[in-house]
């Protein structure tokens, strides 16, 4: 998979550690952590100053060290995104049944009508025709929550309940999501980072790799993985392939995270600390 950029290794660091350390990092400790993963200081700061304007960053200065401490919008949006990245949709229940959202928002509501969709889509609803979303039952609290949010409910609707006929379910999922790509990136993560941990144990023994090579290979892999399960919809295990990849991907940032976690953040303290 892709080294990833700048921009998403400095919000995969925050979501990973700024959190543990009291909400806030001094800019030097960003651009020596960001740096071990080859990332220039100008790349760094940009990033930075791109995030103070999504009121993701604040200034502030403590102890007479600049830095930059969290957001109330950037915990939000992050514990929102734990929920999920850490926590793989499971596949849901064929017999639960399934969530249609339908709506028609007019013209002058165009970009609500923008983020409705593409909220949608995060939440993991596939897009079945026009105005037309489907996703598992369990996900219409959710659904509800985020028309409500946006005001959009005298222009939307939802509905729950079983597939009783038409179309074949297994055809109307690959054309609602695209699973092949969902799957692929799962196999690209598995690809790109199954022999680490067990070469890093290899080489300096469980529980002794070195702080500075744990967070490389961790950021690295995490960087990769959070946006993956955010695809995934999590939809009943008889409509997709028997070889789906997601269970031996979530399984291995599982291990990730149990063996190099500790150590990759001994070396953040140490470098937030110099």
């Amino acid at each position: 998979m892709a080294g990833g950029s700048s921009r998403t290794l400095l919000v995969t660091l925050l979501g990973a550690f700024a959190r543990r350390t009291d909400d806030w990092m001094p800019i030097s400790g960003i651009v020596g952590l960001l740096g071990a993963l080859e990332v220039d200081e100008s790349s760094v700061r940009t990033g930075v100053s791109r995030l103070k304007k999504r009121d993701w960053l604040e200034a502030e200065k403590r102890e007479g060290r600049n830095g930059y401490r969290l957001t109330e919008q950037a915990m939000r949006t992050l514990a929102a995104g734990d929920r999920v990245i850490w926590h793989a949709r499971q596949p849901a229940p064929l017999e639960e049944g399934w969530c249609i959202a339908s709506f028609s928002v007019p013209e002058k509501e165009r970009a609500k009508r923008h983020l409705l969709r593409s909220r949608l889509a995060a939440l993991g609803f596939g897009n079945v025709g026009s105005g037309i979303w489907i996703a598992p039952a369990r996900m219409s609290t959710d659904a509800r929550q985020l028309i409500d949010s946006l005001e959009l409910r005298e222009y939307t609707n939802i509905f729950c309940g079983r597939h009783e006929g038409g179309q074949d379910l297994t055809r109307m999922v690959h054309e609602g999501w695209d699973l092949d790509e969902i799957d692929g990136g799962y196999r690209r993560f598995l690809t790109a980072h199954r022999g680490d941990v067990e070469r890093l144990i290899a080489r300096h023994g469980a529980g002794a790799i070195p702080p500075r090579e744990a967070f490389v290979h961790y950021m690295r892999a995490l960087d990769d993985w959070r946006v993956l399960p955010m695809r995934d919809p999590g939809l009943p295990r008889e409509l997709l392939r028997g070889d789906w990849a997601g269970d031996p991907a979530a399984s291995l940032i599982e291990r990730v995270v149990a063996e190099l976690d500790a150590p990759a953040f001994a070396f953040v303290r140490e470098i937030v600390s110099a």
